[in-house]
């Protein structure tokens, strides 16, 4: 293989798993959508993985690199900087190259206007989309949480297929033109702390203790007394201020720590 080729890459598959370690038995840690562009950091002895780091959350693992789509310096540049189109859908068909291709809520479509993201790759979409950048409201933002709904809990997962905590709050607020940290831990940095309970609101990223496992947990409010969040599954829960409230069993599951305002004014 050769490694001047590796430098930067372009996700071209549906979904694409980057491990812990480089083997395909290690840990997922996180995933790759369609159109989510990376920078290679390191390339595994035998050639056969490369280390890559995402450029939206700046999240790093290991990638087979029978799954690498290579790109100039130049191309991942010009990437950084275009206001491409986010999918809306659970799913969409693409034709990529002539050829369908099934791609998933949150992927990137290279198409800016009528501007082909390369020429020597063609492109056909006409799902549900808009602009990458454009910042959305909270009913927006409801809208595409509810998309998630019953998804399976999947460590490391950011589809509607399988999700984790931080992955779906990372998602929501993507596809809404917002940019959160990947973990949970770290989403506490992101946005401003909502200094008292009276003062949440829809929209809010809250942060949650499991009572069973004393982790640390996130979701979005979808009310002020309805949260959306991960617990085996994506589900829809009662919030308040003693936490969330199982909506089948009735008994408090997670204790509140903080909320953070990501959403702007409007």
């Amino acid at each position: 293989m050769n490694t001047t080729d590796t430098n930067y890459g372009v996700c071209r598959l549906s979904l694409v798993a980057l491990r812990a370690e480089p083997s395909h038995t290690a840990e997922q840690t996180s995933q790759l959508l369609f159109g989510e562009h990376y920078e290679v950091v390191e390339v595994s002895p035998d050639n056969k993985w490369l280390r890559i780091r995402n450029y939206f959350d700046r999240v790093e693992g290991w990638l087979d690199t029978r799954q690498h789509h290579p790109i100039t310096r130049e191309h991942f540049d010009y990437i950084n900087g275009a206001n491409f189109k986010i999918t809306t859908d659970i799913t969409s068909s693409i034709l990529y190259n002539k050829s369908p291709l099934q791609i998933l809520l949150g992927s990137i479509i290279p198409i800016s206007g009528a501007e082909l993201f390369k020429m020597e790759e063609q492109f056909a979409f006409n799902g549900e989309s808009k602009n990458l950048g454009q910042k959305r409201d909270v009913e927006f933002l409801k809208t595409i949480a509810l998309k998630y709904v019953n998804a399976p809990f999947l460590p490391g997962g950011r589809s509607p297929f399988g999700i984790d905590a931080s992955g779906l709050t990372q998602m929501v607020f993507k596809i809404c033109g917002y940019t959160l940290n990947r973990t949970t831990a770290a989403q506490q940095d992101n946005g401003r702390l909502v200094k008292t309970f009276d003062d949440v609101a829809a929209g809010d990223l809250v942060f949650f203790t499991n009572l069973k496992d004393k982790h640390l947990y996130t979701g979005i409010l979808l009310a002020e007394d309805k949260v959306i969040h991960v617990d085996e599954k994506v589900r829809i829960d009662h919030f308040d201020e003693d936490g969330i409230l199982n909506a089948d069993t009735r008994v408090y599951t997670h204790s509140v720590t903080q909320a953070r305002r990501i959403l702007l004014p409007e």
